[in-house]
């Protein structure tokens, strides 16, 4: 009898980890740089910053031609803010695919200005959901537990990456530890 109980248990855990396999495979998270990082700072009209855009649209649909239907975005300024407002609006052209805000914390946007706090909470509220780690920023190890939260559910990285150390950096060197896919894009 308990020879039955072990296989059926373990029948069930290859089960969920095929299923957890599967929807990793169909998944791709973005990292990359705060505006202050970035050689345009907050001028996203810059043409640096515009070529940037460009080329993270066509890399974003590539995945999606090839399958990927869901984006993980940490939601910090910069590129990821960037990474949201591209795939909502790939949305349009592409109804299967989804969003979904990996959150750090609750009050990830205390320090912002009210124009990036603004910014923010429209992102938030046109997400398809929410994964959020701790009601209140606890220190630094929030935002490398939602960086490892969405490397660990995907199988694609889309990073904008300076070769700069940093969480970038960190994210992308734990990101090829997983075995995932990366394609980087230079500012």
């Amino acid at each position: 009898m308990q020879d039955t109980k072990e296989n059926a248990l373990e029948q069930a855990k290859r089960k969920i980890n095929g299923i957890i396999q599967f929807l990793n495979s169909t998944t791709a998270c973005f990292t990359g740089h705060r505006s202050q990082k970035l050689p345009w700072g907050f001028n996203e009209k810059d043409k640096r910053c515009i070529a940037m855009k460009v080329e993270l649209r066509f890399e974003i649909e590539k995945a999606i031609q090839r399958g990927y239907k869901t984006f993980l975005c940490g939601m910090a300024l910069g590129f990821d803010t960037i990474c949201a407002e591209t795939v909502l609006d790939l949305k349009e052209k592409y109804d299967n695919i989804k969003i979904i805000g990996a959150l750090p914390c609750k009050t990830q946007d205390r320090n912002w200005t009210n124009k990036n706090k603004e910014r923010y909470r429209n992102l938030l509220a046109r997400l398809d959901g929410v994964r959020c780690l701790y009601d209140d920023y606890i220190g630094r190890e929030c935002m490398f537990e939602r960086n490892r939260y969405m490397v660990n559910n995907s199988s694609l990285m889309i990073a904008l990456f300076n070769e700069v150390t940093g969480g970038t950096k960190s994210t992308i060197d734990y990101a090829k530890r997983q075995g995932l896919e990366i394609v980087i894009i230079k500012p």
